[in-house]
């Protein structure tokens, strides 16, 4: 009763780094519209450094092809907001920090409309654990600031989700 209590008083960061630890796990991100937000929440709590390998703001689309290895071809067909260059950003993460789980968000955090008319505040996020990738469109409201921090508050939700053995079909794109 008492850790399901302190369960419910924990952040997204806390509870991502408790679950991480409790089951001998590394985490890392790639982020492009929150910029570095989940990694700051993330490090913002204490012993995060047992569990977190670190991240990459992958802002400009050089980097998220030259470091990340998402495909030139995808962002092209589908554009840098994406799932297929959410999932990618994932696995690039993944592999290059050499982590068990791993976030990405790509998406448009305003103000307006992207140069492909992708609308404010759509974002997708994907989570890869070595055994599969998931990712899921999200429409959310707000400024641009209201929009990365709504984005790097789910992202770690999600890996809450997977840390906590939860379906990670539903939703999914």
């Amino acid at each position: 009763m008492a850790e399901h209590a302190k369960n419910e008083t924990q952040s997204p960061a806390e509870r991502t780094v408790a679950l991480l630890k409790a089951q001998g796990k590394t985490l890392a991100c790639a982020e492009s519209c929150t910029g570095g937000m989940i990694a700051e929440r993330i490090t913002d709590v204490p012993g995060a450094s047992a569990v977190f390998r670190g991240g990459v703001v992958s802002y400009a689309v050089a980097v998220k092809e030259v470091v990340l290895g998402v495909s030139p071809q995808d962002i092209a067909a589908h554009s840098a907001v994406s799932a297929p260059v959410a999932r990618q950003m994932a696995q690039g993460v993944r592999l290059l920090l050499h982590s068990d789980v791993a976030v990405s968000t790509t998406g448009v955090a305003g103000p307006g409309p992207d140069d492909r008319d992708n609308p404010q505040g759509l974002v997708y996020i994907a989570l890869a654990d070595g055994e599969e990738t998931w990712c899921y469109r999200f429409q959310f409201a707000g400024d641009r600031n209201a929009v990365r921090r709504a984005a790097a508050q789910q992202a770690l939700a999600l890996a809450v989700r997977r840390l906590s053995g939860e379906d990670m079909s539903e939703d999914a794109v």
